[in-house]
C-alpha cells in the first residue's frame, strides 16, 4: 500500500465534515488547480457507496469514481474499495497538533508509485488547505 498522511489544525468533527459530506467534497477533491469535482454523494455506511465525478476546468476531460464502504467509524476510520477492487483505509486521529488524517491505499498499475503517491498527497493538501481556510 501507499501512504499519505497530514496533520490540520482543526477539530475532529470538523475534519470529517469536511471530508464527507459532498457540499464540502466539491470544493477540495482534485489534484491541481484546473480540475475540479463538479459531482459527488455519498451514502456513509457500510456498504453505502461514494460516487464522484473529476473532471478538467476546460472540459477536455473527466472521469467518475465509485467506492463501496467496508468500515464507517465516525470520526475515527472509513475503508473502502474502488470499483477496480482496489482497497482504501482512512484513519482520523487527534493528537495535540490537530487532527492527523493517514490515508493509505493500493497502487494502479499504469502510473508509477511516486505520481500516485503525488496525486493522492496533493488531494490530501487542497483538503488540509480547505479545512484549515473554511
Amino acid at each position: 500500500m501507499i501512504t499519505v498522511q497530514t496533520t490540520i489544525n482543526a477539530s475532529i468533527d470538523k475534519v470529517w465534515d469536511f471530508w464527507t459530506l459532498p457540499e464540502h467534497i466539491k470544493k477540495w477533491s482534485f489534484a491541481s488547480s484546473d480540475w475540479h469535482t463538479p459531482h459527488a454523494e455519498n451514502d456513509l455506511k457500510e456498504g453505502g457507496k461514494f460516487k464522484s465525478t473529476m473532471a478538467a476546468k476546460d472540459g477536455s476531460m473527466s472521469f467518475d469514481f465509485e467506492e463501496e464502504y467496508t468500515l464507517v467509524k465516525q470520526n475515527q476510520a472509513i475503508e473502502y474499495v474502488m470499483a477496480d477492487g482496489r482497497k482504501v483505509e482512512i484513519s482520523f486521529n487527534e493528537t495535540s497538533d490537530g487532527v492527523e488524517v493517514i490515508e493509505s491505499f493500493d497502487p494502479e498499475t499504469q502510473n508509477s508509485e511516486e505520481m500516485q503517491r503525488g496525486g493522492w498527497h496533493a488531494i490530501l493538501d487542497n483538503f488540509k488547505s480547505y479545512v484549515e481556510n473554511n
